[in-house]
């Protein structure tokens, strides 16, 4: 992709500058809604935008008896850059889902067949009938998540996740971590491979996403200073370091989080999936299997959502936010993406809050009607 003037990429500038702008102050004052921020927008072949703002460390620990950060020393913070890698958390589950449907392509796995005639050994879900499908659209009927953290072991996990039965009705929409930690387990089961090297052999290294990896990344923007009771584990300030503990307990490679990746890197593969699955002389899925992947309501994407896509939302716009802050929009019917990263939990979770995304999304809907 070329970096070029927003006018180049068909959006309008002003508009273009409105929403810079306002990312930019997204990262200003005492309380930030994050403490850092990178920004890329693209359209067609051109790279419109590529902005870094803020920190990508900006304190040594949280004060709980202040509420605030512990500024680090003048001179001790590290600046955001644009290759500045993040904790992606949920956006995982997007390349996990692309990984499920290149098997898809190849015939190796049922969209509708029953996750037991892959793993029999997962006794729920084998006598539930769970699918394929419905772990894909999160209409499993599993609970948003398990305390693996708290196990013992990583047998004890295993065990809890063969054991956990669907407590919803099945078809009935309910976002789960787990539905991405069976997929995880059915693709290693068909595969013989471990996730992170179907990743990286299936999507990352053909695209030539070199800064996309499963952690430990040092360099990566900071995250939470991670501590009893507003998380579920003791374990300090994070950086380079998968922040969710579920992924962490389970070694740092997961379905549902542990991915790492820079804005640059996302652009790429946002442009394959707008190029129906190609980028340069790499495919990673035919057309029709891109198409499947983002035909409502998605599968592993969110399809048409206007609480973190804003007025983007509307006509098969696709995505996924993350916990640490992150965030992607592609945009089919525009040829557009919006990538919005940022460490909103650095030095503290707080309550979720897209208002800002979803106002960048309206900004740069705002650019197509402008032009």
């Amino acid at each position: 992709m070329r970096g070029d003037a927003p006018e180049r990429a068909g959006l309008d500038p002003e508009e273009i500058r409105q929403l810079v702008s306002e990312v930019r102050d997204l990262t200003a004052g005492p309380r930030p809604w994050a403490a850092g921020t990178v920004l890329v927008v693209g359209r067609g072949s051109y790279l419109a935008v590529e902005e870094a703002a803020g920190w990508a460390v900006r304190y040594a620990a949280y004060d709980e008896r202040t509420d605030s950060g512990v500024e680090l020393p003048p001179g001790a913070g590290v600046p955001m850059t644009t290759a500045t890698p993040f904790d992606l958390a949920s956006l995982t589950k997007l390349f996990t889902s692309v990984a499920a449907v290149q098997q898809i392509e190849r015939g190796t796995l049922g969209i509708d067949a029953r996750v037991g005639a892959y793993l029999p050994d997962f006794r729920a879900a084998a006598r539930h009938d769970v699918t394929v499908r419905q772990l894909l659209t999160h209409t499993s009927g599993l609970r948003p998540e398990l305390p693996l953290y708290d196990c013992a072991d990583d047998a004890e996990r295993l065990d809890r996740l063969r054991a956990e039965a669907p407590i919803g009705v099945p078809g009935t929409y309910c976002y789960s971590d787990l539905n991405m930690l069976l997929l995880q387990h059915v693709l290693e089961r068909i595969t013989s491979r471990p996730l992170d090297v179907l990743i990286h052999d299936g999507i990352t290294r053909p695209l030539g996403m070199t800064a996309t990896r499963f952690g430990p990344c040092p360099g990566a923007a900071a995250t939470e200073d991670q501590r009893r009771p507003w998380a579920k584990a003791d374990r300090g300030m994070l950086r380079g370091v998968v922040h969710d503990e579920n992924a962490w307990a389970l070694g740092g490679v997961a379905g549902h989080a542990g991915l790492f990746s820079t804005g640059r890197d996302l652009a790429v593969f946002c442009r394959a999936l707008l190029s129906g699955g190609a980028y340069g002389p790499a495919r990673i899925l035919g057309p029709d299997f891109v198409e499947l992947l983002l035909t409502p309501p998605g599968l592993g994407f969110a399809v048409d959502q206007p609480w973190f896509m804003g007025e983007l939302a509307g006509r098969g716009a696709a995505g996924h936010t993350g916990f640490t802050g992150t965030s992607l929009v592609i945009d089919p019917a525009r040829d557009t993406f919006l990538i919005l990263l940022a460490n909103t939990v650095h030095p503290r979770r707080r309550r979720p809050d897209s208002g800002p995304r979803a106002a960048a999304g309206t900004r740069v809907a705002r650019a197509l009607r402008g032009r």
